[in-house]
């Protein structure tokens, strides 16, 4: 079977890592994926966001990757509240194949690798975007490795998330789970 379950992982000192979906289904979790599989680096040189005829996009392994994580999650009762996705067609579209509830996009979540966009200005504005919620709010954010990276510190493989929870500083890793390509 090639789907491989990743390591939950003890990100922090002395921290005990929990079951991977109870994780996922605590209260207040944000759970921040990288879209699945879409090969290459970056986007084409005549990027244009809304055509995603322009950009580096999911391929066959990266859909069934979106579907197989979103039916993962699902079978094992996770649910989010709300689901926030980037713009670009390659998180937009693993957040509708993992049927987790409707996408929404947020701007603040776009990529700004290459310069594309505002890193410091991005996080921030994410930050008060999911501080704004009430705080038992499940969420299911659908993005790109730099802004992940910039949340949480931490590198992340395609289609992999990063379980976080809130605290008053930010977003802390409390687990990872990944259904490899």
């Amino acid at each position: 079977m090639r789907i491989v379950l990743a390591i939950w992982m003890c990100l922090t000192a002395g921290a005990v890592a929990a079951e991977p979906n109870e994780a996922l289904k605590a209260p207040g979790v944000v759970a921040l994926m990288r879209h699945a599989l879409a090969p290459g680096t970056g986007d084409p040189a005549g990027f244009v966001l809304g055509n995603c005829a322009t950009q580096r996009n999911l391929d066959a392994r990266g859909r069934a990757q979106a579907a197989r994580t979103g039916a993962a999650l699902r079978a094992a009762g996770v649910t989010f509240d709300r689901v926030w996705t980037s713009r670009w067609c390659r998180a937009r579209d693993t957040a509708d194949l993992m049927q987790m509830g409707p996408p929404e996009e947020m701007p603040p979540l776009d990529s700004f690798f290459a310069g594309r966009g505002d890193g410091a200005a991005q996080t921030k504005a994410t930050l008060d975007l999911i501080a704004a919620l009430p705080e038992d709010t499940r969420l299911l954010i659908v993005t790109h490795q730099v802004n992940i990276t910039a949340l949480t510190g931490l590198g992340v493989g395609s289609g992999e998330i990063i379980v976080t929870r809130r605290t008053p500083a930010g977003l802390e890793p409390v687990g990872r789970y990944l259904i490899a390509p």
